[in-house]
């Protein structure tokens, strides 16, 4: 089978690629996050006052199949983008420009199939950027670094959250639409920026000799090969499953008002409380997890205990209908998830099959992260037909039980799971 290495990969400087990457993907997720967690329940009260639990699964989880296509499909796009601008930085400014303009046909929307357009291509084209900015990691950072940035990147989520609860509990009198354009305005200034600070340009692929290459070969560029690099597909089995947990906060509004009866601002307060607790908690893990990791050279453990914490809070949310206690639960799962996502994205760097693919490889680990966005919604309905919220919520748990699972088969650093294939992939890098 033809191989092929990537020679000129040019290399900003750690401190300057680790903001870029900070400001243009935090403001990118609170565009994006903010909507997704609060204003597009309310714009589905708004709009269809007396169906809105199913509409709300309906708009989340169309939405979140383009999510889930977006990501590998951006990747691949990223990959293939060879140009002077940069092959990363052109889908940085694409994706979240277009996804931003959709959130203002969204904001202005008057009908369901409206909203469902206008999401769905929002979640495409913001997971477009979402993919290239997470391919920078393997491009640009060497690999003992990769678990400090990965921690870093993956702290800008919650604190992107958590500024857009602060934003809509101060703006609770403000009309729908301002709230809308002022999420679009921050989607689309804060990529622009980044593009200013990281640094990207034309590489050069070199392509070994080709030989014959097989159906299987061929279908392994577009999804490893499960039998040459099982621990990829393992850490896409981990992450969905974790994921399918953690999806359980993208119900929290739906719940405050359906469950607890909570009034549009009653629940606008309670939702920015409760996900700035939850966000701290996730920032500091993120943060942490990302850095001992580093230290240590495991990952497993940091994954098995995230998982443990994450289905303590879950299971507090399905047998304690408080509202005290969900703040404490939505602060136990962030804690989890925050640590989780740091360490696996840090993890999934080192393995991923081929660095010439790196970002099509990401977006479908990062299809892990949108499927459930789909699912979760999808099955909502009739996981609460069957048992209510309490049953919803241990399926939830069970999810991230058997994503611990899944963990088990993942080599750590410098385990014998090392990809040989990665190898002619070391590539020259030009450092600006």
């Amino acid at each position: 089978m033809a191989g092929s290495a990537i020679r000129g990969q040019i290399v900003t400087p750690l401190k300057r690629l680790t903001f870029g990457i900070s400001l243009g993907y935090g403001l990118m997720m609170l565009a994006l996050m903010t909507p997704a967690l609060l204003l597009l329940t309310f714009k589905m009260i708004e709009v269809d006052p007396d169906g809105y639990t199913s509409s709300y699964g309906l708009v989340s989880g169309v939405g979140a199949f383009f999510a889930l296509i977006g990501n590998p499909l951006g990747g691949a796009l990223s990959d293939r983008t060879n140009i002077a601008f940069g092959r990363r930085r052109t889908w940085m400014l694409i994706g979240p420009i277009i996804g931003s303009l959709a959130l203002l046909w969204v904001g202005l929307a008057t009908e369901i199939w409206q909203i469902v357009i206008g999401w769905s291509i929002a979640q495409l084209f913001f997971n477009f950027g979402m993919a290239a900015y997470t391919a920078l990691i393997p491009d640009q950072v060497e690999e003992s670094k990769q678990g400090t940035v990965s921690g870093v990147l993956g702290l800008m989520m919650p604190v992107a959250m958590a500024i857009g609860m602060v934003l809509m509990m101060v703006m609770t009198d403000v009309p729908s639409e301002v709230k809308w354009s002022l999420l679009a305005i921050c989607g689309i200034i804060g990529p622009i920026i980044s593009a200013f600070i990281i640094k990207d340009g034309r590489i050069e692929v070199v392509q070994q000799p080709k030989s014959h290459i097989s159906l299987g070969e061929k279908l392994s560029k577009i999804y490893p090969s499960p039998r040459k690099y099982p621990e990829f597909t393992w850490a896409i089995a981990s992450k969905f499953l974790l994921m399918m947990g953690y999806c359980s906060s993208l119900y929290l509004t739906v719940m405050l008002v359906n469950r607890m009866g909570f009034t549009e601002a009653e629940a606008t307060t309670s939702v920015g409380v409760i996900n700035i607790i939850a966000m701290v908690g996730m920032a500091l893990t993120s943060v942490f997890g990302g850095v001992l990791s580093d230290k240590f050279g495991k990952q497993k453990p940091f994954l098995y205990g995230s998982a443990a914490i994450m289905v303590v809070g879950i299971l507090m949310y399905a047998f304690i209908p408080q509202y005290a206690v969900y703040v404490i639960a939505s602060a136990v799962i962030g804690l989890g998830y925050g640590c989780f996502s740091a360490v696996d994205m840090a993890l999934v760097s080192r393995i991923l099959p081929r660095k010439e693919d790196a970002a099509k490889d990401f977006g479908l680990m990062n299809v892990a992260n949108a499927l459930p966005q789909s699912i979760v919604p999808a099955i909502a309905p009739v996981l609460l037909a069957i048992g209510g919220w309490s049953f919803f919520y241990i399926i939830l748990a069970a999810c991230v039980v058997a994503g611990a699972f899944a963990v088990r088969p993942l080599p750590e650093v410098g385990g014998e799971a090392r990809r040989d294939a990665a190898a002619p992939a070391d590539t020259s890098r030009k450092a600006v």
